[in-house]
């Protein structure tokens, strides 16, 4: 019989319980819900509501499944739904009426909420700590390219020469913010729902802030009704991971553009490489794709949520018990990808003289061509057109502008003189962008170890 099942006349239809059963996901939530037990019974027991005993049993009890749950010696059943009837059941079995006491004062409603939110929490460190590792990664291989030149890209066209320390390092900011992102979202989550009961708290003179000190929470939710309703925490990691998803989607774009032939300014180690069943000369750079797509997976975990949420009435619906595998399936997700793509980044060989050359090409030195004649004392939209006619006139001709003669320059404009060569030098060009988050050494430096020093003040000890 269903503990659940005293109003009951009739045994639940066997469709409906295969509906309504959950422990074939939940399951993974065994620790936090006898973690959650042990805290409500041993307050249960200081307040006087039930005997020290008792508590003393359940606490051996709920010790002895947990220990067995890991050993892989305990099988969960349907029949009692989720996992939280699942361990009770198993608990009264062992302990006899003491176990039947557990769930006093408390409702599955806030008891789901406590075991969910602990799940969140206990996710946030081991998604940052991988987050942090890519960041270290990102320092170490920017480190190894500051002077490498590559062309910049606005639409996908060469637009102004940078190094590829930088680019790198425009990664390093989005996968920092990711990191704060998921902090903040542990700091509004760090409240205990236990003790909202099924929605009006309980008659029972309970201590709700003495299972939130147990439990590592900063203090109780303040409302019962919004203990037991609120999955804002899950909306929110799921928000976070989209957006780190989408800055690893980006970079596995790149990825795969700069592997291909038309770029070629990486290759991947051959282990984190397939190639094709049918084409032996292919090389393929499945790892970044199969991260660009499984950001649509995470995507669409965040969307499950948030529409099953979007008409809920207050407290508890049914509804929410579909709250439990998006969550897992993106966290599974995210903990997948973000080693093996920190690992591909670690291993690639980058092409700095394809960089080189790729940037030879496209005018990307063409704005300082321009700032060139700006700080000879032509206004600059004058310049920016004179440099546009020379860029017209390379294009017909098939060249760049370094090889135009002196002279050539100068019957555009008599300012031009001999040190244009060095202005309009790529080399130069990017040196000279020393201005605050710029492509020279100096300021590629200065990020690196911003970024440097971020990961280890983030690092936990």
């Amino acid at each position: 019989m269903k503990l659940w099942g005293g109003r009951f006349q009739k045994e639940t239809d066997d469709l409906v319980n295969e509906l309504n059963a959950s422990i074939g996901f939940d399951q993974r939530l065994y620790k936090e819900d006898i973690t959650g037990s042990l805290a409500h019974a041993a307050m249960l027991a200081d307040c006087g509501i039930i005997s020290q005993e008792d508590a003393a049993a359940i606490a051996e009890g709920l010790r002895g499944i947990l220990a067995d749950v890991e050993a892989g010696t305990v099988a969960f059943t349907a029949d009692q739904e989720d996992i939280h009837m699942n361990i009770e059941t198993l608990l009264t079995a062992r302990i006899g009426d003491a176990g039947k006491r557990l769930h006093t004062a408390r409702s599955r409603n806030d008891q789901v909420a406590l075991d969910f939110r602990m799940y969140v929490r206990e996710q946030i460190p081991v998604i940052t700590e991988q987050l942090l590792a890519l960041e270290s990664v990102l320092c170490k291989r920017a480190k190894e390219y500051q002077t490498a030149v590559m062309p910049g890209y606005t639409h996908l066209q060469r637009a102004q020469p940078i190094s590829f320390a930088q680019h790198l390092m425009a990664y390093a900011g989005m996968f920092a913010r990711d990191v704060t992102r998921l902090e903040d979202c542990a700091a509004r989550l760090n409240e205990c729902p236990l003790g909202s009961g099924a929605l009006a708290g309980t008659t029972y003179p309970i201590d709700r802030w003495a299972t939130a000190a147990a439990l590592g929470f900063d203090r109780p939710v303040s409302n019962s009704l919004d203990g037991v309703s609120d999955r804002d925490y899950a909306l929110e990691l799921m928000s976070a991971l989209s957006i780190l998803m989408m800055h690893l989607s980006r970079f596995s774009e790149e990825i795969i553009l700069w592997c291909s032939w038309e770029f070629k300014f990486i290759e991947l180690d051959d282990a984190y490489a397939t190639g094709s069943s049918i084409m032996p000369q292919k090389k393929n750079p499945d790892v970044a794709e199969l991260v660009r797509g499984k950001t649509g997976r995470v995507y669409g975990d965040l969307m499950s949520l948030l529409t099953v949420m979007k008409g809920l009435p207050l407290a508890y619906n049914k509804d929410m018990q579909e709250d439990k595998e998006p969550v897992f399936d993106a966290v599974d997700t995210v903990e997948m990808c973000l080693p093996v793509f920190t690992a591909m980044l670690d291993t690639m060989t980058v092409r700095t003289d394809n960089m080189r050359s790729a940037a030879g090409r496209g005018f990307i030195n063409a704005t300082d061509c321009a700032d060139y004649l700006t700080k000879k004392g032509m206004p600059f939209r004058d310049a920016y057109t004179v440099t546009g006619n020379l860029v017209a006139a390379c294009t017909a001709q098939g060249r760049t502008l370094e090889e135009l003669t002196l002279p050539e320059f100068q019957e555009v404009s008599p300012l031009f003189e001999a040190d244009v060569y060095e202005a309009i030098r790529l080399e130069n060009c990017m040196a000279l962008r020393a201005s605050y988050g710029g492509p020279a050494v100096s300021e590629t430096s200065r990020q690196i170890a911003d970024a440097e020093a971020f990961v280890k003040a983030h690092t936990k000890s």
